[in-house]
């Protein structure tokens, strides 16, 4: 908790009730979807340490007064403690998932 806030907490949460889903595609590409604590679904790049939520964007990127969003730390600690729920789809789904996600940003 001296690390990550308040955050911790938060994540630990999301990991107890699941909201992890690791979706990935033939080629090899992978990308997670967290549903939030708000209901609403977060696309994440664990990879390059990328989450499309708001406190992402407004607490790690422009102010960085925090290494990362609960979202990110609840796929890492989900990783870890091997909770992840896991999703196959095609290329192509997994292109048109992150071509919504972009849509909806914009």
């Amino acid at each position: 908790k001296f690390i990550f806030g308040s955050s911790a907490i938060q994540a630990l949460d999301l990991v107890d009730r699941q909201s992890i889903t690791l979706i990935s595609s033939p080629s090899g590409r992978h990308v997670y979807q967290v549903l939030g604590s708000s209901g609403k679904t977060y696309t994440c790049l664990a990879s390059c340490h990328y989450c499309s939520c708001p406190a992402f964007a407004f607490s790690v990127l422009r102010k960085g007064d925090s290494l990362l969003c609960k979202h990110l730390l609840a796929i890492y600690l989900s990783q870890i403690m091997r909770t992840c729920q896991q999703l196959s789809v095609s290329d192509k789904q997994l292109t048109d998932l992150l071509l919504i996600e972009k849509k909806q940003e914009a």
